[in-house]
């Protein structure tokens, strides 16, 4: 992959240095072409072509977050968090009765 940005980039960069040594070309000209046929295009396919490469970043840093609050749960079951993360009623202590509607 990185083969063809490289290859694209000498590309540009050559077109961009025929334009500023031509007769009828600029420097400006030059630059333009450099930023707008090379650098602005590519940085945007790079930035597509590593959205997996990010999302797996983040989804390894996810896990490693995971890991490590799991290793720092007591070992004492009863004190573990329900699946919504919630304490389970056997930890609180004081609970207060649900109060039912009458019929």
């Amino acid at each position: 992959m990185y083969l063809v940005v490289i290859a694209w980039l000498y590309v540009v960069l050559i077109a961009a240095v025929v334009e500023a040594t031509s007769s009828i070309g600029t420097v400006l000209g030059a630059v333009i072409t450099f930023v707008l046929y090379g650098l602005l295009p590519l940085s945007i396919v790079m930035y597509i072509l590593g959205t997996p490469g990010r999302k797996r970043a983040l989804h390894a840093q996810a896990m490693a977050e995971r890991a490590a609050l799991a290793g720092a749960q007591p070992p004492d079951s009863s004190a573990a968090p329900d699946a919504d993360g919630k304490a389970s009623a056997a930890v609180q202590s004081g609970a207060v009765a649900a109060v039912r509607k009458e019929a």
